[in-house]
């Protein structure tokens, strides 16, 4: 897992957290449960992927809403910053529905673990979706073994246990179909790496406050395939 230099982030967020004056640090939630949340999402993603999207809460009003009385998602999600894959969009929602971390690859270190951490702990969402999706490039890059500069192989090292995880698994699998398992296993791996080093997520899981799922986007289909949530979620969030 790569370490980076995130001190301006760990102030700024400090700042927000204790500064319960500011408009947007309304801590109050979205007023629903986990289930109705996921349900939402659901049902945005259906509109869009069948064509009958409202695009909801995207008005002058809505922002007007949002400055006066602050935001309050109803879903923190972590997503791949894959330009195929508009957050907002998928979901058929609007302004202040979701919290959204982007990053390549939809993976979790420090600087999206505290980002969720914002989103889940201080606003109070009641999900957290981890949300992969088809033809990854960042996971196609891991388990092809391609060429990466820069700090890109700081950024993929995270994704390096799913795709071993993937061909362990699959031992006969190559191209597509190998990196589409891994692209499962990532999501998986995000999650993991979640509630390992998150004892604020940790704890409002074990108290019922927020669900934690994974979930795949197909770029093809614009349909959400939902995987629920880890497996060895109350071992994970145990800690």
């Amino acid at each position: 897992m790569r370490v980076r230099h995130s001190c301006w982030m760990i102030i700024m967020i400090s700042l927000l957290l204790w500064s319960p004056s500011l408009p947007w640090a309304s801590g109050e939630g979205a007023g629903i449960s986990p289930d109705q949340a996921l349900s939402q999402l659901r049902e945005g993603n259906d509109r869009y992927a069948g064509g009958t999207v409202k695009h909801p809460n995207q008005g002058a009003d809505r922002r007007k809403e949002t400055v006066a009385k602050g935001q309050k998602p109803f879903a923190t999600i972590l997503s791949c910053s894959d330009s195929r894959v508009p957050v907002e969009v998928l979901f058929d929602s609007g302004i202040g529905d979701l919290f959204v971390i982007r990053v390549a690859g939809n993976v979790a270190d420090v600087d999206e673990i505290g980002s969720m951490e914002y989103g889940v702990d201080h606003l109070g969402t009641p999900v957290l979706l981890v949300l992969g999706h088809t033809r990854c490039g960042a996971v196609t890059a891991v388990a092809q073994k391609a060429e990466v500069h820069g700090s890109i192989p700081q950024l993929v090292d995270n994704i390096m246990p799913a795709v071993a995880r993937a061909k362990a698994a699959h031992p006969q699998m190559a191209g597509d179909a190998l990196v589409e398992e891994a692209v499962k296993e990532n999501a998986w791996q995000a999650i993991e790496d979640i509630l390992e080093n998150s004892e604020a997520i940790r704890k409002r899981v074990r108290d019922g406050k927020v669900k934690v799922v994974a979930a795949i986007y197909d770029l093809e289909q614009g349909k959400v395939t939902w995987l629920g949530s880890h497996p060895n979620e109350k071992t994970l969030a145990a800690q």
